[in-house]
């Protein structure tokens, strides 16, 4: 499945991972987002909340802590509800393009909420 917008809209400029690693990562996250993730959420410009499958915490923790080492934007946190767990990532206010750009990117690949 192809899925636009093309990846480099949403890897910020400041990612510090080699570029020929990149598209590995956006592809670890196109897979979380079409296996993982059930519902996005939007509460703020700056803050995307990803509701996960049971079970899929994990995969999402080591995600998160990977991205995290290269793109220091990015801030990560986890939160049981419930509902289920909950990714929640937030970015600096002149970086919510970024997170627009990432959120249209998950929401492309779960079609829709997946209760």
């Amino acid at each position: 499945m192809m899925i636009t917008p093309p990846a480099g809209d949403w890897v910020p400029d400041s990612c510090t991972l080699p570029t020929v690693e990149q598209s590995v990562r956006v592809a670890e996250f196109d897979r979380f987002f079409a296996e993982s993730v059930r519902r996005t959420d939007r509460p703020a410009r700056t803050r995307l909340d990803l509701l996960l499958a049971a079970g899929a915490e994990e995969e999402g923790r080591d995600l998160a802590a990977r991205e995290s080492g290269c793109c220091s934007l990015f801030t990560f946190g986890f939160d049981a509800t419930e509902d289920g767990p909950v990714m929640r990532i937030a970015v600096p206010d002149n970086q919510a393009a970024v997170l627009d750009a990432l959120a249209a990117r998950a929401d492309a690949w779960i079609g829709g909420d997946r209760r």
